[in-house]
């Protein structure tokens, strides 16, 4: 991996996730020598809010937290329990997004009712305060569209987390106000973003893990950390034909210009 002279920011890391559990202080490290100075944290559900706490005390001034409900853990029996957590952990303390929040249709699709209804109110909960909002989207781009055509105004922005659709999609997104986040997935053979990406600006670009899940090659298949940002960071610069070291430059500062920090 090449050395950066701009500070990279992994904007989507589960830090706090056990596959960390015994080497969490050495990944940080091979985070920050790689030049990773900024981890943007998602939420799941309740059960990892401690957690997520924990980290970012154990990290301070790096790790940067989020709070949401993930649509894989919105469920007949608990999601309105769950989205009442999220509302009071609001009320209680900052957050620089609300997130991860959105559809999922690969696991179940069962629940899209109340995953339409849990992300809508998720989003307004955003626009309420003034946040960005970040999207997980799997096989659910119509209903995520859907959903967001319906809360579109000036106070919609955020990020399209791991982001895998067509240029057709990538271009719908931004029309929403939202960066693409772009991971391990533009490193794959089979990813298909990397014959378009170079046709997006890359102001509507941040860069991601979504670690310890989908590593770039040559990673691929193993657990992801946040060093691996620096692999996304060299493969973005290939495809846009420009330095490692002005992409992180540029997505950094569209990470900031998305926290806000």
């Amino acid at each position: 991996m090449v050395s950066f002279v701009a500070m990279l920011t992994d904007t989507h890391c589960h830090l706090y996730s056990e596959a960390f559990d015994e080497d969490r202080d050495e990944m940080m490290q091979r985070a920050e020598q790689a030049g990773i100075g900024r981890f943007f944290i998602p939420a799941i559900d309740s059960s990892y809010t401690e957690n997520m706490y924990e980290l970012e005390r154990n990290y301070p001034g790096k790790v940067h937290l989020m709070m949401g409900l993930h649509p894989t853990s919105v469920k007949p029996e608990s999601y309105e329990h769950e989205l009442a957590l999220v509302e009071k952990a609001f009320s209680q303390r900052d957050f620089v997004a609300v997130g991860e929040i959105g559809i999922d249709l690969y696991w179940d699709t069962s629940t899209l009712d109340i995953q339409k209804d849990a992300f809508r109110r998720q989003i307004q909960l955003a626009k309420e305060r003034s946040l960005p909002i970040v999207i997980h989207c799997r096989e659910s781009f119509d209903e995520i569209f859907d959903v967001l055509e319906t809360e579109r105004d000036e106070s919609l922005y955020g990020i399209f987390h791991c982001f895998t659709g067509s240029i057709e999609q990538a271009r719908r997104a931004i029309g929403f106000n939202m960066k693409l986040g772009i991971g391990g997935v533009v490193t794959f053979k089979n990813g298909k973003i990397d014959t378009f990406l170079n046709k997006i600006d890359l102001k509507h670009i941040v860069l991601e893990t979504d670690a310890p899940y989908l590593s770039p090659v040559p990673y691929r298949g193993k657990r992801n950390e946040s060093s691996y940002v620096a692999l996304v960071c060299e493969k973005v610069a290939e495809i846009y034909g420009i330095s490692a070291s002005e992409v992180a430059r540029i997505t950094t500062d569209n990470s900031k210009e998305i926290f806000g920090i």
